[in-house]
């Protein structure tokens, strides 16, 4: 297993994750990469590691280019398990080695690890290491997506390693992003974003900002998941900028979930009226499709309806589950509404109304309900009902335009 290189001296010592599919319940139908770096200096530096269950692959692409015992830097960008869980074995091996982190990042690999014998150096924004020809300066970004979080800019190679942030659940036998499809990688950087950085959009546009502000020049972006931005790393830093802006199609997602199929029947004719009104839809069932998926659709178009059944005059579990789901993500510039069928009690499209004014969106109320199966007259109203929110969105969506 050959380390790449990526710049001179600086060479890709991770692990590709061909089967994982659930990531702390986040569906990666694409896998994933856990991204880490050897730099070939004076001072052999190693920045982060993979996954704990990767560690021999990271071991043997670096016997690849020098025993691990000789590295002396050692740079922990972010804690979480999949880029820090190999930091134990790391340091057994490479005893004479410092390792450079945030004060953050200090406090949790003590939780983690037996660190009595680790030389363990904090940093922060602007501070440098030398190791040789080459410089390393560290930029804390905290809660992007933990509070430990920090990157590392090597000003020689105008390269910035990211951590988390640019990154994507994408396995790929590539490294680079010139050499994937496109659309697969934009699709990526999207659902990374929805299901991720969603809460962050005010911390990613101040940090990219401070990173302006301190002018270092980038021509390459190594994030700690997915391909390395080496032909156009400003296409992701303006993705990222425009995500963090809220931007959106004009469009509207349907998200819903059903019991005896009332509550589905209910769906075609909301979106029979949202397509005659000459707005482009998409419908998911929850249980038929997994919640990042969902998460995914919804971040894409200014427009969401929720479709619930009421159950012990509540909204349906399921819903709820993405609701909820939703309401951590603290989603914003969205405009919102929902439908649903009840028996004998009503309660569910109340109950879904109060979540989503819960997140301060953009709420159409009252909703649309029906009485046990819809009829020709209740599909009318549904029809009218998807009409009237497409003109919702509509008016809504020229705000941002």
């Amino acid at each position: 297993m050959k380390a790449k290189q990526v710049k001179p001296g600086i060479y890709w010592v991770g692990a590709i994750d061909w089967n994982v599919r659930d990531f702390h319940g986040y569906v990666t139908p694409r896998g994933t990469t856990y991204n880490n770096f050897l730099i070939m200096d004076k001072k052999i530096t190693l920045i982060d590691t993979v996954k704990s269950d990767f560690a021999d692959v990271m071991f043997e692409r670096i016997r690849c280019l020098t025993n691990p015992e000789k590295i002396r830097v050692a740079v922990c960008n972010h804690i979480e398990m999949d880029h820090a869980g190999s930091w134990d074995q790391v340091m057994k091996v490479a005893k004479k080695a410092t390792l450079y982190t945030t004060e953050r990042g200090k406090q949790g690999l003590e939780r983690h690890f037996d660190t009595t014998s680790w030389d363990i150096q904090v940093v922060k924004t602007g501070d440098t290491v030398k190791i040789g020809e080459k410089t390393l300066m560290f930029i804390e970004t905290p809660m992007l997506h933990w509070p430990d979080s920090m990157m590392t800019y090597i000003p020689e190679d105008k390269l910035l390693i990211s951590q988390d942030a640019f990154g994507q659940h994408l396995a790929q036998a590539v490294l680079f992003d010139d050499l994937v499809p496109q659309e697969t990688l934009e699709d990526a950087v999207i659902d990374y974003y929805a299901n991720i950085l969603m809460p962050f959009g005010r911390l990613i546009k101040a940090k990219i900002a401070e990173i302006q502000k301190l002018g270092l020049e980038i021509d390459m972006i190594a994030p700690d998941h997915g391909v390395i931005w080496r032909k156009n790393p400003q296409k992701v830093i303006n993705m990222y900028l425009d995500m963090a802006n809220g931007k959106a199609r004009e469009g509207v997602v349907i998200v819903y979930d059903t019991m005896w199929h009332s509550t589905e029947k209910m769906s075609r004719a909301v979106l029979d009226g949202i397509l005659d009104e000459g707005m482009y839809a998409e419908v998911i069932k929850l249980r038929e499709t997994p919640m990042s998926v969902a998460i995914k659709q919804f971040w894409r178009y200014r427009g969401l309806l929720v479709g619930t059944p009421t159950l012990n005059n509540v909204m349906f579990p399921s819903v709820a589950e993405f609701l909820q789901h939703l309401r951590g993500l603290r989603p914003a510039n969205r405009i919102a509404s929902v439908f649903g069928s009840y028996g004998w009690g009503g309660g569910g499209v109340r109950d879904a109304l109060q979540v989503l004014k819960s997140m301060k969106l953009e709420v159409v109320e009252p909703g649309y309900e029906v009485n046990y199966r819809p009829n020709k007259e209740d599909y009318d109203k549904g029809y009218e009902f998807g009409r009237m929110f497409a003109q919702k969105v509509r008016e809504y969506h020229k705000k941002f335009e």
